[in-house]
């Protein structure tokens, strides 16, 4: 006998909800065979079988509130499917011996036998969207109804206002499509169903049905891809097997398959070839918003119409700074295996005036006001889908290298739709840097409900006074848009002028000076 028992459910989370089980008590299963989701307020975990064997006993149902090493159910070893061996041998042997020509007869009976006892369909359900996350949009199937799919793979994605969920096939059979692209859709919804796969061609010869197995297994052998891959692989003609995978679980990342177009050899006769005439095109084109540029929209304005936004500038000479990179950038890659960046210096400039100015890392709650004791810094990343934020957590604790890693994490993630609910929550401050596209200044909009965000801009080489000589500096204007409800003009200034003093002298702020 062996438990089946509640994983531990990460920091901070202390009990769970069963979703589904995927087996009935009684039902045969497989070690690492998955049996039942849990879904808390952050994540769904899913839980497997500990050893082969039958499942002998279900002790919580589904809807069941359980706790971390709770017991979900007993499995029975080494009794998988030999009971029913036994009784089915009976069945086949009491025609044979009638007479011979019922051999064929006895045989043929047994062939639906499989499927009629796998023969209801399978529901395919919206998964859990996270916390705060009521409805999501079906994005495009990747199949269409009546195809023969494998199992876990990929079928359709469900945008969100925060990410996209992928949805996988939960079996292998027939697929039929009951929410359509484009649909809204709620947690639990059933979207579509897998028929059993031997239920479609009972009628077929026994060759066919070999045939159909052969298919699906090819079809389980390929890559699962995302839409995102998916569309970069169709679009120019890629062999997703022939792509290295450098994802989680060895999936393909859309940056494995921009990779593999630029590591292909150029087509110099298909390059050759714009000698058909231009097609006609309408001047305008009306697309419906994905749910995170409605959500952009929504929060930008949310946070024009809440707050008392108001924006003050500065300057910062990057002399210091970039003499310093530059000295130690070659060593400090060799020894980190990260590239040093202008990014953990403004970080760790941020954090030190935050800890100095602390009406800047607060936010106002009702009539209280909330002083941030963590520094929990927001990055602004811009990708394909549009402008997302994901939390640096405990920056102060951080070092450069440590700011660099994590900040290239997150921006990697972000890039290929990686990112969790977790990590695009509970920011405290924001950073955007509107320079990597050549922004020389800008006022950018508050991130609700934080009090604070700066913007860094382009380095511009520009003429400057320095101790009665005109000399060249590189120049960086910096911008602080600030909650003027709760952050007065003398500290919002106060703000960006520590900023700018451990920035053109970084000694300060490694001194912490």
């Amino acid at each position: 006998m062996a438990d089946i028992l509640t994983p531990a459910l990460g920091e901070s989370v202390t009990e769970a909800t069963i979703g589904k089980w995927t087996k009935k008590a009684g039902d045969p299963v497989k070690k690492d065979e998955v049996l039942v989701e849990l879904e808390t307020d952050k994540v769904s975990l899913e839980v497997v079988s500990p050893a082969d064997g039958v499942l002998s006993e279900i002790r919580a149902p589904d809807g069941e509130t359980v706790t971390p090493g709770a017991v979900l159910g007993v499995v029975s070893e080494g009794a998988s499917a030999a009971p029913a061996a036994p009784q089915a041998a009976p069945k086949a042997e009491a025609p044979k011996a009638e007479t011979p020509k019922a051999e064929p007869a006895a045989a043929a009976p047994a062939a639906p036998a499989a499927p009629a006892a796998s023969g209801g369909s399978v529901p395919i359900s919206t998964p859990t969207m996270g916390e705060s996350v009521a409805e999501g949009t079906m994005g495009t199937w990747l199949k269409k109804s009546g195809d023969t799919v494998a199992k876990d793979e990929l079928l359709v994605e469900i945008e969100t206002d925060k990410v996209a969920v992928e949805v996988s096939a939960p079996a292998a059979g027939v697929l039929t499509i009951s929410a359509d692209s484009g649909a809204t859709v709620t947690p639990g919804q059933q979207i579509g169903s897998i028929g059993a796969s031997g239920a479609a061609p009972a009628s077929a010869p026994a060759p066919a049905a070999s045939a159909n197995a052969g298919s699906a297994q090819v079809k389980a052998d390929e890559p699962h891809l995302s839409p995102a891959v998916q569309r970069v692989v169709s679009e120019n003609t890629l062999d997703p097997k022939a792509i290295a995978a450098t994802g989680p679980k060895g999936n393909i990342t859309k940056g494995d398959a921009l990779a593999a177009i630029n590591a292909a050899p150029k087509a110099a006769p298909a390059a050759a070839a714009p000698a058909a005439p231009r097609a006609d095109q309408p001047r305008e084109e009306r697309v419906k918003m994905t749910r995170l540029r409605q959500t952009i929209a929504r929060r930008l304005k949310e946070s024009q119409n809440t707050a008392a936004q108001l924006t003050t500038f500065n300057e910062v000479d990057m002399t210091n700074v970039m003499a310093l990179r530059a000295q130690y950038k070659e060593a400090f890659e060799k020894r980190h295996g990260v590239k040093l960046g202008f990014m953990s210096f403004f970080t760790r400039a941020i954090v030190q005036a935050l800890h100095e100015i602390p009406a800047v890392n607060a936010e106002i709650d009702g009539t209280d006001i909330i002083y941030k004791n963590h520094y929990d810094i927001g990055v602004a990343v811009g990708t394909e889908k549009g402008l997302v934020v994901p939390v640096l957590r405990d920056a102060d604790t951080l070092t450069l290298a440590g700011i660099e890693k994590g900040i290239a994490a997150l921006g990697k993630a972000a890039r290929d739709g990686d990112l969790t609910l977790d990590q695009l929550q509970g920011g405290t401050f924001t950073i955007t840097n509107g320079g990597t596209y050549g922004s020389l200044m800008s006022t950018p909009i508050l991130n609700a409900p934080q009090s604070g965000i700066l913007g860094m801009h382009n380095i511009v080489q520009r003429p400057m006074a320095v101790n009665g000589e005109v000399k060249i500096r590189p120049m960086m204007y910096l911008a602080l848009s600030y909650d003027h409800r709760i952050v007065d003009g003398k500290e919002a200034v106060t703000f960006l002028v520590r900023v700018k003093e451990l920035l053109e002298d970084p000694a300060r702020a490694l001194l912490d000076l």
